[in-house]
């Protein structure tokens, strides 16, 4: 959908030169989102060739993140120029193989022109995302009969429209919206969360999906939820939304955004669950939360770690090459490292009180 953010994007992005977009196709779009187009290829690729900035555009016949590597290596640009949210670091070592400049925009509205996303644009949604920031598994029972402990979660704002498959609970997000259309509806947070937990989970269901899904949506701020031995549900739920702690908490996490997991990609093969390595799990994500009581940086980015390396030790499809050698680029800047949801892709969240470059932020959901 053709805003002025996008207008305002293509001239800083014709200031370097001759300017060539390539755009991603209906089909692609599909996959990654998890929805169709609002506006056709044909209908997107007609609006912006009519740009006074842009000197030609296509529709790239490639898939994933890197669907536009065919046509990049065929004009052989001086310059790829990105947005922040559409860095990777897939895109910045094919620039380097192919001796093309990487840059990056930071989204500046025209004047005094409001800034604009499609997102926003698209429909007045407002149910978040959710990330789990510790714990994650425990909210399986064949995890915590194991060992119980909890899960630590932080509510998003849909600020971003996160990939299908990134592991920011794309899929409780959609059956959110199929239940509620546009907005968690005003009532006790619990019985909804409970009620979305049911939707996504119906009876018969062979894979039963999280319940730290549903909660990490449903409830704003940051949330620590107790599980005890083999239950689906938290005997206990603790908000947290005092807002000196959830800025500092927003100015220090960073999301490097990796292809989604790949369709069909099965993180529970090979799994290795036992009780050294849940009890290992439980401690991390005790850990976090008291760090983050305390605003303590260094035990935050230490727990963080340990709860990642307490994860990928029972569940080793969580990370492949690829995404360790993506961490091995951000070891050194940061103090803490984890995977998006239960791995296979999605998105690298690094700890650091300094900015990491052409890294995300997001703003964590209030009450």
């Amino acid at each position: 959908m053709l805003h002025s953010g996008h207008v305002a994007f293509f001239e800083e992005a014709a200031s370097h030169g001759d300017l060539y977009v390539g755009l991603g196709s209906d089909r692609n779009i599909e996959q990654l989102k998890g929805r169709k187009t609002i506006n056709t290829e044909q209908e997107r690729l007609y609006m912006v060739k009519s740009l006074r900035h842009v000197k030609d555009a296509w529709i790239n016949q490639g898939m994933g993140l890197l669907d536009f590597v065919e046509e990049l290596e065929s004009l052989r640009p001086d310059i790829f120029f990105v947005n922040e949210d559409g860095y990777t670091p897939d895109k910045k070592t094919l620039c380097g193989r192919l001796g093309i400049e990487l840059k990056v925009s930071k989204r500046i509205p025209h004047d005094d022109l409001p800034a604009r996303s499609t997102t926003a644009l698209r429909q007045e949604c407002r149910i978040p995302y959710r990330l789990d920031l510790a714990g994650g598994w425990l909210d399986q029972p064949y995890v915590s009969k194991f060992h119980p402990g909890p899960v630590i979660t932080i509510s998003i704002e849909p600020d971003f429209e996160f990939n299908d498959r990134s592991g920011m609970s794309s899929s409780t997000h959609k059956k959110a919206i199929e239940l509620w259309h546009t907005d968690i509806p005003e009532d006790n947070h619990e019985k909804l969360a409970y009620s979305l937990f049911c939707v996504e989970n119906p009876p018969g269901r062979k894979y039963v999906s999280g319940s730290q899904d549903a909660i990490g949506i449903v409830f704003p701020g940051i949330n620590k939820l107790d599980y005890s031995r083999e239950q689906y549900w938290p005997e206990k739920i603790t908000p947290f939304t005092d807002e000196d702690t959830l800025k500092w908490l927003e100015q220090r996490l960073w999301f490097i955004n990796l292809s989604p997991r790949e369709s069909g990609y099965d993180v529970l093969s090979d799994t290795t669950i036992t009780e050294r390595g849940a009890r290992e799990l439980a401690e991390a994500a005790e850990g976090v939360w008291k760090a983050i009581q305390k605003k303590d940086i260094e035990s935050f980015g230490q727990q963080f770690r340990r709860s990642f390396e307490a994860q990928i030790s029972m569940f080793p499809n969580m990370v492949n090459e690829h995404i360790l050698e993506q961490i091995k680029q951000y070891e050194n800047r940061a103090m803490g490292w984890k995977i998006s949801g239960a791995g296979g892709g999605g998105y690298l969240v690094l700890v650091s009180e300094k900015p990491v470059p052409n890294a995300m932020q997001i703003k964590i959901r209030r009450p």
